[in-house]
C-alpha cells in the first residue's frame, strides 16, 4: 500500500467538524510518529486527520485503522455488537458505560466504519479485564481481533496494569490463547 500527502476534510476547520473520531490515512511531511504504547518498532503511528480533534496519531494496519479511547457513536457500538454476539440490536449508552467503568478501549476502523471494538475495565490497580471483543463478520480472520487486544494490553500496560484477565466460551480459546497470548489459569464463576 503506498501513502501519499494528505489535506483534511473540506468541512474540518469550518466549524463542521464531525464527531466520528475515525482517521484517514497518510503522511505529514513524511513524519512517522512512535507512541508510548508502542514497544515494538513493526508499528508505528502516523499523523492522520481525525474528525475528532484535528491531526493526532493513529495505528495504521493494512487499511485499518485502531484507535485507543476514541471517540464513537453508541449506534455503531451497539449495531456491531448485535451482529457480533448475535442477538437483537439494543440501545445501550456504551458512552456512559465505558467513562464510568473502563480503562479504556480500542476500535478499530475501515474506510470509516466500525469494525472492531474490544472494552477493558480494570479494579484501579494492577488487574485489567477484557470484554466484548467483537470483529465484523466482514473483517474476521484478517488479525483485527488479535490487533485490538494487543493494543489493549498496551494500553493496560501502559496505565500500569500488571494482568489482563480475560473470560470466553470454548470455541474462542484458540483466539484467546494462541492469537493473543493468554495463558490458561484456574479461575471460577457464580451465575447471578
Amino acid at each position: 500500500m503506498t501513502w501519499g500527502p494528505l489535506t483534511a476534510p473540506a468541512d474540518v476547520g469550518h466549524g463542521r467538524r464531525r464527531s466520528t473520531g475515525h482517521c484517514v490515512r497518510g503522511l505529514v511531511g513524511g513524519r512517522v510518529w512512535r507512541s508510548a504504547l508502542d514497544s515494538d518498532e513493526s508499528s508505528s503511528f502516523t499523523p492522520a486527520w481525525s474528525t475528532a480533534g484535528g491531526w493526532r496519531p493513529c495505528l495504521l494496519h493494512s487499511d485499518v485503522v485502531y484507535e485507543w479511547r476514541n471517540e464513537f457513536d453508541n449506534a455503531e457500538v451497539n449495531r456491531l455488537h448485535a451482529e457480533g454476539f448475535e442477538h437483537r440490536l439494543l440501545d445501550i449508552d456504551w458512552r456512559t458505560q465505558l467513562d464510568d467503568h473502563s480503562l479504556g478501549w480500542v476500535s478499530a476502523r475501515r474506510y470509516g466504519e466500525l469494525v472492531g471494538f474490544v472494552n477493558v475495565a480494570w479494579d484501579g490497580g494492577v488487574h485489567a479485564f477484557v470484554l466484548d471483543t467483537v470483529v465484523a463478520r466482514s473483517a474476521r480472520r484478517a488479525g483485527i481481533g488479535a490487533e485490538l487486544v494487543a493494543r489493549v494490553a498496551r494500553g493496560a500496560g501502559a496505565a500500569g496494569c500488571e494482568w489482563l484477565h480475560v473470560d470466553f466460551e470454548d470455541d474462542l480459546r484458540g483466539f484467546y490463547f494462541d492469537a493473543c497470548g493468554f495463558q490458561g489459569t484456574n479461575a471460577g464463576l457464580i451465575q447471578l
